[in-house]
């Protein structure tokens, strides 16, 4: 296995041009007007290694939205809070075969969350993020997250805007049917949590940050919880496509609509990208291809 800390700026730029090309194929989701504003032709890289290398590539000053790539990050808050007993009462952690924000497969599965990296689970866990209300919340997490990635992570003011100016009826759906089955105490307060944490933004390099918390022993972190965030990213990071990567890639990954990419190799590092252009499933093209790239020269499959 070549590692991570070895690659050679001659190798990133031609993966990098495959990606952008592979890119054009997808399209920026124009359903959020902040959102649609990203130029298609952005990609960024950082990449965190075990050797304290950092690999950087691309637009990298680019600031966008964590979006649904949080998601992994609020199960790790939680389980940091709560424990696993407490948490996995609230979600499970199947695999889902739906889209991300499906309120069919919720009613099928009587209510209870598949896992939580698809909508119906991380509303459920926005409602249970410590803090009085929404504002609170999102404002803890993020000091949270700052305080132990040593990232610059803010709340874009503007982009919630942009994401509550658009409210999503499927979103209020599946809040409205949480509710009604026990597991949400407040409609409101869950989904102005979720807009609010998804909002959360920084570059590139924040992301890899973030990364690394998910990569490498933490002496602030239990390394189960590490370890579970990890296991559900591989088998739900990817909404239904997560299976066809692990077979593909082989990594514990994030995606988020508003065009990152977060993927872990343990105990190696923590690629991060950013690529605005999306796929009809929600995923970023170029991110995906890039790393899929990265992953078969260097052999970083997790499965060996």
């Amino acid at each position: 296995m070549k590692e991570l800390d070895r690659l050679t700026t001659t190798e990133l730029s031609a993966w990098v041009q495959q990606a952008k090309i592979q890119a054009k194929q997808g399209r920026v989701i124009d359903r959020i007007p902040q959102l649609a504003k990203a130029d298609p032709g952005w990609f960024a890289v950082h990449i965190c290694c075990k050797s304290g290398k950092t690999i950087s590539f691309g637009d990298a000053a680019c600031i966008f939205p964590l979006m649904s790539v949080i998601k992994a990050l609020s199960l790790l808050y939680l389980l940091e809070n709560f424990g696993t007993e407490i948490v996995f009462a609230w979600v499970g952690v199947q695999p889902s075969d739906a889209a991300f924000n499906s309120l069919e497969q919720l009613v099928s599965d009587r209510g209870r969350p598949r896992n939580p990296m698809i909508n119906s689970g991380a509303i459920t866990l926005a409602d249970k993020l410590p803090g009085k209300d929404a504002t609170e919340r999102t404002l803890l997490f993020c000091k949270w997250l700052n305080q132990l990635a040593g990232c610059q992570l803010y709340l874009d003011e503007v982009m919630l805007a942009s994401v509550r100016l658009t409210r999503s009826t499927a979103n209020e759906a599946i809040a409205h049917y949480l509710a009604e089955v026990g597991y949400i105490e407040n409609i409101k307060t869950a989904l102005d949590t979720y807009n609010q944490i998804c909002c959360i933004s920084g570059r590139v390099e924040d992301l890899a940050l973030l990364g690394k918390l998910l990569a490498f022993e933490n002496s602030l972190l239990k390394s189960q919880n590490r370890r579970i965030v990890n296991a559900v990213m591989s088998i739900c990071g990817l909404y239904e496509a997560s299976a066809e990567f692990a077979v593909r890639i082989g990594l514990p990954m994030k995606s988020g609509i508003g065009g990152g990419l977060v993927a872990i190799v343990p105990g190696e590092g923590a690629i991060a990208c950013y690529s605005p252009s999306l796929d009809n499933i929600g995923n970023p093209v170029g991110a995906i291809a890039f790393v899929e790239v990265l992953a078969q020269e260097l052999q970083l499959s997790v499965f060996g």
